[in-house]
């Protein structure tokens, strides 16, 4: 029967936070490497129709076939919220490396967390932007009237600010509890 008292079985947990860190800041980069190709791949090779719905078009808005600077236009307008999205990365991936170190409650690791929300919220934003401007730009060789700038919001953006606005408030916790410890040192 166990009772608790046995130790020498449980791993040390902060080990675990370590070895999961570091993990994790890998597959950061992994990330930050494979979703940029990822997009590139996306918008050579994707058909119009499917391009379309990324612009939050009706399938058949695109009327004429693509030209080149169009595609690629519309590639590297898209891929500006995926460049705050994968900067929010990097920064997460700075935080793991400090867990990693077993740096955990520190003000660098708020102000990382603080950065990771900010990313991620201008991500959202920049995706309503970008999908108006890429709505734009697939439909701009089409007949004079039917040229179409389409902007939505959808529930993947409220999702991204709330998880964002999350990020946040967990990045000011670690700050005032950080702050409470350094308040107290000073007292002892």
């Amino acid at each position: 029967m166990q009772d608790g008292s046995d130790t020498r079985s449980q791993p040390d947990p902060m080990q675990r936070i370590q070895r999961n860190s570091l993990f994790m800041g890998w597959a950061c980069v992994a990330i930050m490497v494979t979703l940029p190709v990822a997009l590139a791949i996306y918008w050579s090779n994707v058909s119009t129709t499917e391009l379309a719905v990324q612009g939050s078009l009706p399938s058949l808005a695109i009327q004429q076939p693509l030209e080149v600077w169009q595609r690629l236009a519309a590639g590297i307008t898209m891929g500006v919220p995926l460049a705050f999205m994968l900067a929010g990365v990097w920064q997460a991936r700075r935080c793991f490396l400090h867990f990693a170190q077993g740096l955990v409650f520190t003000s660098q690791v708020a102000r990382y967390l603080r950065n990771v929300a900010g990313l991620m919220a201008l991500a959202a934003v920049a995706a309503v932007v970008c999908g108006a401007v890429t709505s734009a730009i697939l439909t701009w060789t089409n007949a004079p009237g039917t040229r179409q700038l389409s902007i939505a919001f959808s529930s993947n953006h409220i999702f991204t600010l709330f998880f964002a606005a999350l990020v946040w408030m967990m990045a000011d916790v670690i700050a005032k509890g950080r702050a409470l410890v350094e308040e107290n040192e000073g007292f002892v």
